[in-house]
């Protein structure tokens, strides 16, 4: 519930800096209508950022490697036991 009243107050106070910007007549008005993409593509790079940061810092995990490794022959060995063809490998 916290971060919606933080998501919604920052919304707010977005909403009241664009429509401030469009009722002054100190800037061109064509920036202040580009507010809201300029607003959509920053927050597609943050996303994108935190997504190639998680990744980055993705930890690797040996013995789950292993069981899946297990799995794996596991799997191929009970297809090839119902006669379904994987392959070579």
């Amino acid at each position: 519930m916290k971060h919606i009243v933080k998501i919604i107050s920052l919304l707010v106070a977005i909403s009241a800096l664009w429509i401030g910007l469009l009722q002054t007549s100190l800037i061109s008005p064509d920036y202040p209508l580009m507010l809201p993409v300029y607003l959509v593509v920053s927050l597609g790079c943050y996303g994108l950022l935190m997504v190639g940061v998680g990744l980055m810092q993705f930890p690797t995990c040996p013995q789950e490697s292993m069981l899946l490794q297990q799995d794996i022959i596991e799997a191929k060995t009970f297809l090839r036991q119902k006669g379904v063809d994987i392959g070579s490998n």
